[in-house]
């Protein structure tokens, strides 16, 4: 049986533009991304458990030459999934990784309104920061990459940050190409709209399923039913949650932790970052790492004795 594997992998960070950025990727020539684009293999157990029968099957379909890829960002979420890099960097030890950073607070919010939607979250934000502590944990952008920079070195990891993605789309793609090793030229597509915003996701609703899933209703929902009221059916189920305020003590309280995880992230970037420049900082221009060596983490992909 022939093993398919991909060449790289954008590991997160969860509401950081990685669907957006997958599909974009998927309408490029020379590359082919998955399907499911989160395939989340080296995180969850029971999908891990499928084996890689199931997971070279998703690449399948590939071209001889295409560079293949995945997004899935359960892969930094420590310390929810603390296997990931060892299983990663056994079966893939050459594989490249895109890392997207946003900034942490709006990061934060913004997998909080999604939990809200989905309704695996119910209380305010600052109770859910207590209760839900991966909400700060998955903004820590330093403590998830640790794990990938020393285990498969600086070099195959490529920082890529939400602001400079959004508003110098074109530069970063051929920027992601360049890293990959693409040959040829990446075109952003402005015609696609961002993939996955929390506003647009709908509320869960058992009678929505009913009518979406039923294969009678279905057709004749797509055989009577105009776009137009269709798309206005659907804007009744959307969820429209408004980001909450941040209290003052709260922002602070959030401040101090990242600004203490952006120190360490700026220091293997070779810039002063913290949450008041973060936006700034990183949307004039983009950043590689200015060492091999940094914060207990080695260029040759082992840590420190």
């Amino acid at each position: 049986m022939v093993i398919h594997r991909p060449d790289f992998i954008v590991i997160g960070a969860m509401k950081s533009a990685t669907t957006t950025l997958h599909e974009q990727l998927r309408r490029q020539p020379g590359l082919f991304m998955s399907r499911p684009k989160e395939p989340n293999f080296f995180s969850d157990d029971a999908i891990h458990a499928r084996g890689w029968a199931w997971y070279s099957s998703l690449f399948r379909s590939a071209g001889i030459e295409d560079l293949r890829g995945e997004s899935s960002t359960h892969y930094t979420k420590l310390p929810t999934y603390p296997q990931t890099v060892e299983w990663m960097v056994r079966d893939l030890p050459r594989l490249k990784l895109i890392y997207v950073m946003r900034h942490p607070i709006d990061r934060l919010i913004s997998q909080y309104v999604h939990e809200l939607t989905v309704g695996r979250i119910t209380e305010g934000l600052g109770e859910a920061i207590v209760r839900y502590p991966e909400l700060i944990d998955y903004s820590r952008y330093s403590m998830q990459l640790r794990p990938f920079l020393e285990a498969f070195g600086f070099g195959r990891v490529l920082p890529v940050f939400f602001p400079r993605l959004v508003g110098q789309s074109q530069a970063e793609l051929e920027r992601i190409g360049r890293f990959l090793g693409h040959e040829g030229r990446l075109e952003w597509d402005h015609s696609l709209q961002p993939q996955n915003r929390g506003r647009d996701r709908l509320r869960p609703s058992p009678m929505r399923e009913v009518l979406v899933q039923a294969p009678v209703l279905t057709t004749i929902r797509r055989r009577v039913v105009p776009p137009q009221w269709a798309q206005s059916v659907k804007r009744l189920w959307q969820a429209r949650i408004e980001p909450p305020r941040l209290a003052p003590s709260l922002t602070a309280r959030l401040r101090e932790v990242f600004d203490a995880d952006l120190a360490q992230l700026g220091s293997w970037l070779g810039l002063r970052l913290d949450c008041d420049n973060f936006d700034e900082a990183t949307g004039n221009r983009s950043y590689e790492w200015s060492c091999r060596e940094a914060g207990g983490v080695t260029g040759s992909g082992l840590p420190r004795p």
